[in-house]
């Protein structure tokens, strides 16, 4: 009997509040962890972890917002102007901190852009839960993992056939002309959209230019024949590609 006694008196501060900020945090660690193991699968810097205490993070702030003041509230019922969605607001434009370090740039390639904005959509989810709009969570979450399985998936087959990259070609000054390489391009079917032409600073005797053009590349295939096709010109230093 005493040990029944015990766990009532355990359980007596538990409330109908505490439920519902329990059944949110829970949640909410649900729906944000989800998304982030899809990010862990694919080896991103931001993974489960990060995204789950991001989410609970966000809805923690939430809860703060509408249940954190009710005591301090009833007391002072004279104060106006009290606004839950100040600490909201702030977990939106802060959390873009959080995002911006999962961005890396290599070159002209941008990396981490997806995951800085799964980051900012999960303490979205975080905050829809902690304010008790189960079903926009629930349907946000269920939208951003189709989105992140499958669309990349549809990037590959449509938009990629369509990218430009960055095609670099550096070759011994005077030895290579521009229109050399430009009719290389175009016998492979790779529409031009710019060029640049600048000095290639190395510590060789003979001075080098760097022709860097932005050309449509249709089927990545190609790329290979059209590498050994300008290496294969003895005064060319080197060939590469980035997006």
């Amino acid at each position: 009997m005493e040990w029944f006694e015990w766990i009532e008196e355990l359980f007596e501060w538990w409330d109908e509040d505490l439920t519902t900020i329990t059944i949110r945090l829970l949640l909410a660690a649900l729906l944000c962890g989800m998304v982030g193991i899809e990010r862990e699968f694919k080896r991103h810097p931001a993974g489960f972890r990060t995204h789950l205490l991001v989410g609970v993070g966000s809805c923690l702030m939430m809860i703060l917002s509408i249940f954190g003041f009710n005591d301090f509230l009833s007391t002072h019922e004279n104060i106006q102007g009290f606004d839950p969605s100040r600490l909201p607001a702030y977990v939106v434009s802060g959390i873009g901190f959080l995002g911006a370090g999962t961005i890396l740039v290599h070159g002209v390639t941008v990396k981490g852009l997806t995951t800085a904005a799964s980051i900012w959509v999960v303490a979205g989810i975080g905050l829809v839960v902690g304010i008790g709009m189960y079903f926009e969570a629930i349907f946000t979450t269920f939208v951003m993992i189709l989105s992140l399985l499958f669309l990349n998936k549809f990037e590959d087959l449509y938009f990629r056939k369509q990218r430009f990259q960055h095609l670099i070609v550096i070759v011994e000054n005077k030895e290579v002309t521009l229109a050399e390489i430009v009719n290389e391009l175009e016998e492979f079917k790779m529409p031009i959209s710019h060029i640049s032409v600048d000095d290639y600073p190395n510590d060789a005797a003979v001075p080098m230019v760097k022709y860097l053009f932005k050309v449509h590349i249709p089927n990545a295939k190609k790329l290979p024949e059209l590498y050994d096709r300008i290496q294969a010109n003895e005064h060319v230093y080197k060939v590469f590609a980035s997006e």
